[in-house]
Formats: structure tokens, C-alpha cells, sequence
């Protein structure tokens, strides 16, 4: 009976031990790095889709499920593969004595049918400070890269999704030194 009892109190105290460790670890991780939700509502990529260009040409196939949401969709998300990407924007885009140097950056969504929308656009010179580029030149290259015919469809336990995707313009006084990522 006295053995009883002493196996009875190691696996209780071996179950508390237990509980403590487990809440423990999750108070650990759930209040290390709180987030300000009134600062930062939104989640990692969001685009906001009342201010982003192209906004009300498509319709997104499921806006709550977007993947490839923090390192966009890469490789995968070009048609056929990004020298054809680059080489369709190199044949296509004409410099009309622009001057701009620095970055244009395109953030956006591709919807599940291939079709991209929702653009976000951020200018920075060669100096990382936000700049404005040329609204012509924004424009010609905005057009390029929204082309149907350069996204992929993706698919995702077994059907078609909506995915993130972005391309940055390396500019050298309007000409396009390289195509990112």
C-alpha cells in the first residue's frame, strides 16, 4: 500500500512537472514578442487592395488563402521560366529617354486562372530613399509585367490558388540593369 502511494505521488508530481513545463513554454513563445495590432494590422505582404493598381480587373479565387505570401512564388510563379520573363520585357520595353536609376519594385497577386492584379509599387534610388520615378516609364513597366501571358497557374492540394508574387526593376538611367528576384 505504502508503494502505492509513492508511485501515485511521482506520477502526479511528474504530470504538474509536466503542465508547468507546457504552460511555461507557451507563455514563453505567446508573450516574447508581442505584436501591436493597433501599428500593425495587417499581416506580412499584405497589399491593400482599396489603393492597388489594377484592383477591378480580376477577382481573387480565395482572398483568404494567398500563398507563397512571404517570399512570393519565385521561379514557379513565371511562365515557362524568368529568362523568358526577362527576355519578353527586355524585347518589349522602350526607353523614351528616361534618366531614372534606382528601384522599381512590384508587389502583387496572381489569381488562380493566371492573371495578375492588385499591384503595389515601391520607388527607391540608388540610395534606398523613396523616390518617384517617372510616371510613363511606372506605367510601360506596370503593363509588362501584369501580362496574363507571363504568370503561371499554381496549384495547391490538387486545385488552383491565388499567390504573391513581386519583381523589382534594377533602373541605370532608364535602362533596365537587371530584373529581381
Amino acid at each position: 500500500m505504502k508503494i502505492l502511494k509513492i508511485i501515485t505521488f511521482i506520477v502526479l508530481g511528474l504530470c504538474i512537472l509536466a503542465l508547468l513545463v507546457f504552460f511555461g513554454g507557451w507563455l514563453y513563445f505567446e508573450y516574447k514578442f508581442p505584436v501591436d495590432h493597433d501599428k500593425y494590422p495587417h499581416y506580412v505582404g499584405y497589399i491593400n487592395q482599396e489603393t492597388a493598381a489594377l484592383n477591378d480587373v480580376y477577382s481573387l479565387c480565395n482572398a483568404e488563402a494567398i500563398y507563397h505570401l512571404h517570399h512570393g512564388a519565385a521561379e514557379e510563379g513565371y511562365a515557362g521560366n524568368k529568362k523568358q520573363f526577362r527576355d519578353f520585357i527586355l524585347k518589349n520595353y522602350k526607353n523614351e529617354n528616361y534618366t531614372d536609376s534606382g528601384y522599381l519594385n512590384f508587389r502583387f497577386l496572381v489569381t488562380c486562372e493566371g492573371n495578375s492584379g492588385w499591384f503595389e509599387t515601391i520607388q527607391v534610388d540608388t540610395a534606398y530613399a523613396e523616390t518617384q520615378f517617372s510616371k510613363e516609364l511606372t506605367s510601360q513597366l506596370l503593363e509588362l509585367t501584369a501580362m496574363p501571358q507571363n504568370w503561371n497557374i499554381i496549384s495547391f492540394d490538387d486545385g488552383p490558388v491565388d499567390y504573391y508574387m513581386y519583381v523589382s526593376y534594377k533602373l541605370e538611367n532608364g535602362e533596365i540593369a537587371e530584373i529581381l528576384p
